[in-house]
């Protein structure tokens, strides 16, 4: 029963935070250290993440849809190759490859190493520093139409840096889209629609650690925090978007520098384990 009340809480965290730009993972390592229960694991925090992308799913359905028939018919028509929905298709699937394979190639080191608190809040300070940086200078005058293949390069890159968690997946993708110039919810809506691929795709390869990982909590468990997260996160992507088009990113930013320097800070004094 106490791992089901773990699954619900760990479940909320991770809906509320996949979409803000303050990462979920690193949320996942340092609340549960917090509450003495131990790193739920990589393992775990993969495949809940698919419930929140489910949310993402439903929530851009139409987008998605009409995304991918256009990718289709491009395929086979030349009529369609120019048209703003097919070139979108390849521009997420490109922008997806530098996690992917980032992801494989360095997946113990992600598991292990990179879990470390030290690191996550530095990354936490230094990537939220970032984020005010390109939100408070951008040009801001691209909307999404105006995405190239450079951009979703670039911005493919940035989202592969959050294989490091403290980094935020959506965080990395918006920083690198200001810098660039585009508008805040042009920003954030790539960000959600370029993390589809990536997130499930890792959910689904980490799924057969679940039964017997180290750090684990087992199916049921794991199954309810997915439900959880796709639950609390349809509502955050709803609020996040409303939230970017009037707003800065700056609360977002103060409360990365916050939650990483009291992370470093408690560390330092042992109250939380490395």
């Amino acid at each position: 029963m106490f791992d089901l009340l773990k699954a619900v809480v760990l479940g909320t965290i991770q809906g509320l935070t996949e979409f803000l730009p303050i990462s979920s993972s690193a949320h996942l390592r340092i609340f549960p250290e917090l509450f003495g229960w131990g790193d739920p694991g990589a393992a775990f925090t993969a495949v809940i993440q698919i419930g929140t992308e489910l949310a993402v799913l439903i929530y851009f359905r139409h987008d998605i849809w009409r995304i991918g028939k256009a990718w289709v018919l491009s395929l086979f028509k030349p009529e369609w190759r120019g048209h703003l929905d097919s070139r979108m298709g390849w521009f997420i699937i490109i922008g997806s490859l530098p996690i992917v394979i980032l992801g494989i190639l360095l997946k113990d080191v992600i598991e292990k190493d990179f879990r470390n608190l030290w690191i996550i809040g530095t990354t936490l300070i230094v990537m939220g520093i970032v984020l005010g940086i390109a939100d408070r200078f951008s040009r801001n005058d691209k909307k999404i139409a105006n995405i190239t293949l450079r951009d979703a390069v670039l911005m493919g890159l940035a989202q592969a840096m959050a294989l490091i968690p403290g980094v935020s997946r959506s965080g990395a993708t918006i920083s690198m889209g200001r810098a660039l110039g585009y508008e805040r919810e042009a920003a954030t809506r790539y960000a959600f629609l370029l993390a589809i691929p990536a997130v499930v795709g890792a959910g689904l390869f980490e799924l057969k650690e679940i039964p017997g990982g180290s750090n684990a909590y087992g199916w049921g468990p794991t199954l309810v925090a997915t439900i959880v997260s796709f639950v609390v996160g349809y509502a955050a992507i709803a609020w996040l978007l409303r939230y970017v088009s009037t707003k800065s990113y700056t609360p977002f930013v103060l409360y990365r520098v916050v939650l990483g320097s009291a992370t470093l800070i408690l560390v330092g004094a042992g109250v939380l384990n490395a």
